[in-house]
């Protein structure tokens, strides 16, 4: 006897969207910024840790939708791909950070109502777990980058305006403290600190964009999960970040797809919530 198989119309079809770019092999350059506890010592209670970083990371198309049963509505077939995130001290050569991940294409929906969304799903070993749920958008050219806010803030209280003066003395680059990074890389400047954003617009003012995607997540309620050390010492309960697949014109007249990121943990320990930015701009090698 002969078997059948009855394929679902939504077996036929893998629909990346927005993330149609993004299979390949990427790297690039990037810098952090990150407040960490500092337990003993120090004066405000955290050491500010600077680094220039060296980033690849490996997008791999899943090779078929990922198929959501619907109670309230008919099935969804998701289009995805999964990344490993690999960073490095572009100093020292010293691991900084390994993130596997998910990126997803979410189709509209009736249940609940939604023209389309994408979704980024990430862990990290450091012991948090995130789900970050947001859309795409085709930039305005030439693209406007907005100031990335590394001045620490009242636990529970809203983010400084731009252009507001840090009152840390580990924040400026003029003052002596233990509590920096020392030997300080070159190439990190007091306009890094105060707008880690600056890097991404340098990185673009010699190039000509033809045609950039963002794509635009953050943290939904529970989006962020924690091992209870990190609940107690440094927790992290929101994320946000950009994502811009980007084709430009080098001025070496080559085009090339590049990535360019922004992203914004929030740490809160010590009655304060210190933005953790770290930034990137990386070229599709492969």
């Amino acid at each position: 006897m002969k078997a059948t198989h009855h394929s679902s119309p939504l077996s036929e079809q893998i629909d990346l969207g927005p993330l149609a770019d993004l299979p390949g092999f990427w790297e690039g350059t990037g810098f952090s910024l990150i407040a960490r506890p500092q337990f003993s010592g120090s004066d405000n209670g955290f050491f500010l840790q600077l680094n220039l970083l060296r980033e690849t990371i490996e997008f791999t198309s899943i090779g078929s939708p990922v198929v959501n049963r619907g109670s309230r509505q008919g099935d969804i077939a998701i289009g995805g791909v999964t990344y490993l995130h690999r960073v490095t001290d572009a100093t020292t050569g010293a691991a900084l950070h390994i993130e596997p991940g998910t990126w997803l294409n979410v189709p509209p929906t009736q249940e609940p109502a939604s023209s389309g969304s994408i979704a980024r799903l990430a862990t990290i070993p450091h012991g948090n777990s995130i789900c970050l749920v947001g859309s795409s958008e085709i930039a305005e050219l030439p693209p406007t980058i907005p100031p990335a806010n590394t001045v620490p803030f009242k636990m529970g209280g809203e983010a400084p305006p731009a252009g507001t003066k840090n009152p840390f003395p580990e924040y400026d680059l003029s003052c002596q403290t233990r509590f920096r990074t020392d030997p300080l890389p070159a190439g990190i400047t007091q306009d890094l600190i105060d707008d880690p954003n600056s890097a991404l617009r340098e990185a673009l003012k010699d190039q000509e964009p033809i045609q950039i995607t963002r794509l635009i997540t953050m943290s939904t309620s529970g989006g962020v999960a924690n091992i209870p050390f990190i609940v107690s010492n440094a927790n992290t309960a929101t994320v946000e970040s950009v994502f811009a697949i980007e084709r430009v014109r080098t001025r070496w007249g080559a085009t090339v797809l590049q990535l360019q990121y922004s992203q914004t943990a929030l740490l809160s320990f010590g009655g304060l919530t210190f933005p953790h930015v770290t930034v990137g701009t990386l070229i599709k090698a492969f």
